[in-house]
């Protein structure tokens, strides 16, 4: 998985270096407004790809004194920095460069070198989010797509197809914004396609944001990591109920899980001890990402009692104060 991942991270990081570099080439020739909002797109595509390398190192690092869990977080981190720069260096430059464009409009020059690198830019752009998009297919399985990003706990290849997609969708704008201006001679089209490309890339940067957000605050594990610890816990011989089990995703890779079961009672410590290795080994070989799986001996009233208790301060949170 980690190295589907940063296969993705990488081709998206070559393409849109070779995007940016013809986008500003093309611009300072033309002029276009449109144009340059693109460079500064494909700039920023650019540096999140390096970011979100960055996090994928340093979420790599092995478990520590200070980090008993490992450093899976590091790539949630990172992935909000990136959806905060698309919003802010992305949409915010596109946005101000569309106004400016539309308040003084210039002539475009030389538009035959914009309609180049723009297929040239379809191109390259198209070639990585194939990628991104047979990674992010593969991973989904059966569900589908919107489930699929909604419920994945991996930042990293749901973020580069989305950039990928913004940008196709932007250099589609660009494309109309260039042809109308020269097709009509108003340049002002040029400024109104680069405050829809803001507007795309805002759109964007909002729904990576709150989805890394989520993911960064900590969300539980997947529902067939919750379901399989529960069967596996109630075909134990051992186990007198299984009560329920509670989970926390640290990373992509990585998730701890609490585990409250009941035991038979004339169990002994040696016996319950002998119990508990065989559900960590079971959850283990089904699920690899589970790190830690602490089982706590509880009857199922009292954990009836927690869960209800749970639930009453949090509906106590919620009530507004009188």
């Amino acid at each position: 998985m980690a190295s589907s991942d940063r296969k993705v991270v990488l081709a998206a990081l070559v393409g849109n270096l070779a995007v940016a570099i013809t986008k500003f080439f093309a611009a300072y020739t033309t002029g276009s407004s449109a144009m340059l909002s693109e460079g500064v797109h494909s700039l920023v595509d650019t540096s999140n790809e390096v970011l979100m390398l960055y996090g994928m190192r340093r979420a790599a690092r092995p478990a520590d004194d200070a980090h008993p869990f490992g450093h899976g977080r590091e790539i949630y981190f990172w992935a909000f920095i990136v959806a905060l720069l698309v919003f802010a260096l992305g949409a915010g430059v596109s946005i101000y460069e569309g106004i400016k464009h539309l308040q003084r409009p210039e002539p475009m020059e030389r538009p035959l070198v914009n309609y180049l690198v723009l297929g040239a830019s379809l191109v390259f752009e198209g070639f990585s989010w194939a990628i991104a998009w047979r990674e992010f297919k593969r991973a989904k399985g059966s569900l589908g797509w919107f489930q699929a990003f909604r419920l994945s706990k991996d930042p990293t290849t749901f973020t580069v197809l989305f950039e990928d997609t913004a940008a196709m969708a932007g250099l589609l704008i660009a494309l109309a914004g260039v042809a109308l201006a020269q097709f009509t001679s108003d340049p002002r089209f040029d400024g109104a396609a680069s405050i829809l490309i803001g507007i795309v890339l805002a759109a964007t940067a909002l729904v990576l944001a709150r989805e890394t957000k989520a993911l960064l605050l900590g969300e539980v594990a997947g529902r067939d990591v919750r379901e399989d610890i529960m069967r596996i816990a109630r075909a134990d011989p051992d186990i007198n109920c299984a009560n329920g089990v509670i989970t926390q995703q640290l990373g992509p890779q990585t998730v701890i899980a609490a585990l409250s079961a009941d035991f038979h009672d004339h169990l002994d410590t040696p016996r319950i001890e002998a119990c508990v290795r065989r559900i960590e080994s079971l959850v283990q070989q089904a699920h690899p990402d589970v790190v830690a799986l602490f089982v706590k001996p509880q009857t199922a009233e009292t954990w009836r009692q927690r869960v209800r208790g749970a639930s009453l301060r949090a509906a106590d949170g919620r009530r507004p104060v009188a």
